[in-house]
């Protein structure tokens, strides 16, 4: 166990405050954006299409300093998500504290309050009984341990290392997704796929016919189905949650709606038994299934998924007859993403029918465009799916090495022996 010094978090800031309490002045045409603990995720502050934006005489009257040293610190509501700042035009909302540490130490403290006795504390000190706020006071008095420097940089830097890698393959993902539905937007939306020539078709002149069904022009020579027509489609169930057999020491990958928002699974937060798939009108998907979510919030969104698993009804799945579709659909599919929020039935988006899915018209291509369309992209899958892999890898050794680093169950110099310091391409580490 490691003998490490506690002291009080004030004593290792110069100040540890929120933001403003209260309504500021909103403005669309400014840059600077009021965020609050729910932008707070993985070290970053996250900006989506509902976060406000303030004016810059706003941000004046309520200015607080903050640097590189700068941990911020969801709590209310959420409790616990964290962020550095990056020197982002931002103004906090009074749900983000902010903790100005004298010293770089705030990384190290980053993943030492990721663990689950430290998140638990701020759970048990934070008053409230439906929406929890984590005081102040409780955080200055919040007495944490203070490793020496080279000891806390140390474990800053390995597990900093593999959220880094981590964050790579994200970006790797993110490109080649991007390119790949580039690809399909030009060849399938826009028509311009190389001609006979290698030209683009539809610039350089190609025929182009009307199509009745879809009210617009297609290549010549291309076909019009429906979804029904090249694609077996079914949706899952959910077991009688009261009963145990159904869901203990399941091993049935079982996937709800609200997971249906990333654009490949790989796992699943849930599992099923072989008697709760009999007894439920849950099916079994195999791999290189395309999802549409349904139901809810998720409602249109689409994922491939890269294992054999159920899903509940309020999951679609749609089994392309040829797998050269499967990327062609995939893509097809997040195109038609507004069209079918619009079709959709209800105030929250939702009532998306597997009936409706069956019957969304698709422009089929010819065999041979089809084809390379689906080589170029399931090579781009693969790499992304290896990625996807690794990083749950990464992950699964950061959460093990936290806890084992902090309580001194091994050492820096240990880890950094049997890691390499996490910066090659292959990252092993054998658990014992």
């Amino acid at each position: 166990m490691n003998n490490w010094k506690y002291e009080k978090l004030s004593k290792l800031c110069f100040r540890i405050g929120d933001g403003l309490h209260g309504t500021p002045e909103y403005s669309e045409d400014s840059d600077i954006y009021f965020i609050n603990g729910n932008n707070l995720k993985n070290g970053k502050i996250e900006i989506n299409e509902n976060t406000k934006k303030v004016t810059s005489e706003e941000l004046s009257k309520n200015f607080i300093e903050l640097n590189v040293n700068t941990l911020l610190l969801s709590i209310n509501g959420t409790l616990g998500s964290m962020a550095f700042f990056n020197n982002e035009k931002v103004m906090l909302g009074k749900s983000a504290a902010y903790l100005n540490f004298k010293t770089s130490i705030n990384k190290f403290y980053y993943y030492y309050f990721q663990l689950p006795g430290v998140q638990e504390h701020f759970y048990n000190v934070a008053t409230g009984s439906t929406i929890k706020n984590l005081s102040l006071k409780s955080i200055q008095d919040f007495e944490v341990p203070v490793p020496e420097k080279n000891i806390w940089q140390g474990i800053s830097k390995i597990l900093s290392s593999l959220d880094a890698k981590i964050e790579l393959n994200n970006k790797v993902n993110a490109e080649l997704e991007a390119m790949t539905k580039t690809l399909y937007d030009y060849w399938f939306v826009q028509f311009d796929f190389p001609d006979a020539n290698g030209k683009p078709y539809k610039t350089s002149g190609g025929k182009m016919v009307w199509n009745e069904e879809l009210k617009r022009e297609i290549p010549e020579g291309w076909e019009v189905k429906r979804i029904k027509d090249i694609a077996e489609t079914g949706s899952g169930g959910t077991p009688l949650k009261s009963k145990k057999e159904y869901f203990e020491n399941g091993t049935i990958p079982w996937i709800n709606s609200g997971e249906v928002n990333a654009s490949f699974i790989i796992s699943s937060k849930k599992f099923i038994t072989p008697k709760g798939l009999e007894n439920s009108s849950a099916k079994l998907f195999k791999k290189g299934t395309i999802l549409m979510a349904m139901y809810g919030a998720t409602a249109g969104q689409v994922s491939l998924i890269d294992i054999e698993a159920s899903t509940n009804q309020a999951v679609c799945g749609i089994m392309p007859k040829d797998k050269k579709l499967i990327p062609y659909l995939k893509f097809g599919l997040h195109q038609l993403y507004d069209y079918l929020i619009n079709l959709s039935s209800g105030s929250a988006r939702d009532n998306l029918s597997q009936d409706k899915i069956k019957e969304l018209y698709f422009v089929i291509p010819e065999d041979e465009l089809t084809e390379k369309f689906y080589k170029t992209a399931n090579s781009h899958f693969k790499l992304i799916l290896k990625n996807l892999k690794q990083n749950q890898e990464l992950a699964s050794l950061r959460d093990w090495l936290l806890p084992m680093l902090m309580n001194g169950q091994i050492s820096v110099g240990e880890v950094e022996n049997e890691l390499g310091m996490v910066a090659e391409n292959s990252v092993e580490y054998k658990k014992n």
